[in-house]
């Protein structure tokens, strides 16, 4: 409905001011639209005792004094007015009637302004009343629109126009109201001070699209070409809705991103771009950037755009990816194993997106997966051939990284095949080659002499080891001829084992074990062990066994490289011989 503003109260009934004052009642202020009329009404008020015969009046614009000559809008007296108002200004009220309504006809722009009445009852019987009326001469209709529109909220909207012309009554219809409402129309309703107007109203629910519509309502005169038009935006306010977003953002390591969130709500929104609930960047506008340089996979995630504004709030989430190349694996699982159980080695790594995972061992592959961070290998009863240094590698089209480790299979001592004896002249060498983990302990044992000599006892025993495998010498003289059984046992926590050790020819054998370089060598050992048997026999019994005190540096009886057969490395040897 339609509410009319209250303000004070001029227009009274002539009965109630009957106290014998001077005074005037009017509008304080009164519109009309350009090219239609005006009727002003006033009624005025003397005192009782006056009873003039004739009463009369005068209209004056812009000023209540006639010393200051102001321009006469209707004088009844002499009916002489000025230029502006002739032919438009006529007295509607009966003055005798203390009635002093006018009429002012074909209104321009000019004819706005303040107009006063005088009273003239003869002779000094005159008053200028202060009571005035301002005329507003107009030309679009007044749209009233509520203070504030919200989407989806009913509301009101009114088109009201002066109606005090009572030559001519105004129409009303709106303009741009399709999908709004029907309008409704009130008529013709007098306000407070006694003029009147006409009203039209338009209810409907507003949308967000409505936002910015024009509105407009349109005052017709009938049998006229006298048409006013005016206007009015609807600002509807409406809750954020975010309607611009990056899709999900693939980006390689080192780049720059540039996430985007614009946002439709009236008044514009706060926007914030958040990450696991912490704020990186918030502003009121309709769009925000959030610049991410050299972007690291620590900012791989999920991103939030939070808009809001007094009516609501909308979110939505962005997901940055951010491509990598793979870590550098890391291997968690068994290193060290015993023959025949079941190892289980897991190796992972991290990158995006994820890679081809391989393990492998002397270029041999032994597992690879596509497209996964972990790759998880079984190894069912590990053997002595497992054991060795293994790579795991990872790659994508971004890099590649690899990470070796080791696998110690730990297992029983086993004597191999080529430990054997060999004689050449008067000296024997026995060589005894044992594959096991962890290292043995080897010994040499005579049975016919129910001697035995530990590999500690480095006077008579060489050992070195090569990975898995460990080579001992030991080295007899005096027994070229009819050589000893010499038996071979090594030993460590998983078990035991002995061979006794096969003699090969004495010459063709021993030659073809140690070479043309090796003959130099063998006659190098001749001579020693004479030069050693000369000493030996000077300072002790040549029956006892030779023995050396801490403080003596045992005889050198030859120092060179040999190569014995059947051992995988050449080895540095310095022997001592056994005489039995």
């Amino acid at each position: 409905m339609i509410f009319l503003t209250a303000l004070p109260l001029f227009w009274i009934m002539i009965a109630a001011s009957r106290g014998g004052h001077w005074g005037a009642w009017m509008p304080s202020s009164i519109s009309a639209f350009e090219g239609t009329c005006v009727s002003i009404p006033c009624r005025f008020d003397f005192p009782d005792e006056l009873r003039p015969a004739v009463v009369h009046g005068v209209w004056y614009f812009n000023s209540p004094y006639p010393k200051n000559y102001p321009p006469v809008v209707f004088k009844s007296r002499t009916q002489v007015v000025h230029e502006s108002f002739q032919g438009r200004s006529r007295l509607l009220g009966d003055l005798g009637l203390r009635n002093c309504t006018l009429l002012l006809s074909n209104l321009s722009p000019e004819l706005g302004g303040k107009y006063y009445f005088r009273g003239d009852l003869g002779g000094y019987n005159q008053y200028t009343f202060s009571e005035h009326s301002i005329l507003d001469i107009i030309n679009t209709p007044n749209i009233v629109v509520p203070l504030e529109v919200v989407a989806g909220m009913e509301v009101e909207v009114s088109c009201m126009v002066p109606d005090n012309c009572p030559e001519l009554r105004p129409e009303l219809s709106w303009l741009g109201h399709d999908g709004l409402g029907e309008p409704a129309v009130l008529g013709r309703l007098r306000e407070d001070e006694g003029t009147w107007v006409q009203v039209s109203l338009l209810h409907f629910v507003p949308t967000r699209e409505a936002n910015g519509h024009r509105l407009g309502c349109q005052a017709s005169f009938p049998n006229t070409t006298l048409q006013f038009e005016g206007y009015a935006s609807l600002d509807v306010k409406y809750p954020p809705v975010i309607v611009e977003m990056n899709s999900s953002v693939e980006a390689i390591e080192g780049s720059h991103v540039s996430l985007l969130c614009g946002a439709d709500s009236n008044p514009p929104p706060l926007l914030t771009w958040m990450r696991d609930g912490t704020v990186l960047r918030e502003a009121v506008t309709e769009s925000l950037f959030l610049e991410l340089d050299e972007v690291t996979p620590r900012e791989d995630g999920v991103y939030a755009c939070l808009a809001e504004n007094a009516y609501g709030q909308d979110n939505r989430t962005v997901g940055l990816s951010v491509m990598y190349a793979p870590w550098k694996p890391t291997v968690n699982g068994t290193v060290v194993a015993v023959e025949g159980e079941t190892v289980s080695i897991l190796c992972s790594t991290q990158s995006n997106p994820d890679p081809i995972l391989t393990i492998f061992k002397e270029k041999q592959i032994l597992g690879t997966v596509i497209y996964e961070s972990e790759l998880q290998l079984e190894l069912p009863a590990v053997t002595p051939e497992d054991d060795g240094e293994y790579w795991c590698v990872a790659e994508n089209q971004y890099g590649q990284r690899a990470t070796a480790f080791n696998l110690s299979v730990e297992f029983a001592p086993v004597i191999l095949l080529e430990s054997h004896c060999a004689a050449a002249r008067d000296t024997v060498q026995c060589l005894c080659v044992v594959k096991s983990n962890p290292e043995p302990s080897v010994a040499f044992e005579l049975p016919s002499r129910n001697v035995t000599v530990n590999e500690t006892e480095r006077e008579f025993v060489y050992s070195e080891r090569s990975g898995l495998l460990l080579t001992s010498i030991l080295t007899l003289r005096g027994q070229a001829q009819a050589p000893p059984r010499v038996i071979c046992t090594s030993r460590n926590l998983y078990g035991t084992k002995s061979l006794e050790l096969p003699f090969q020819g004495a010459h063709r054998l021993m030659w073809a074990k140690i070479g043309p370089v090796g003959a130099v060598v063998a006659f190098a050992i001749l001579i020693a062990i004479v030069c050693y048997i000369t000493q030996t026999r000077r300072k002790k019994n040549v029956t006892e066994s030779p023995s050396f005190s801490s403080g003596d540096n045992p005889p050198v009886l030859f120092s060179s490289d040999f190569r014995i057969s059947g051992a995988p490395e050449k080895y540095e040897v310095r022997a001592r011989v056994l005489r039995l």
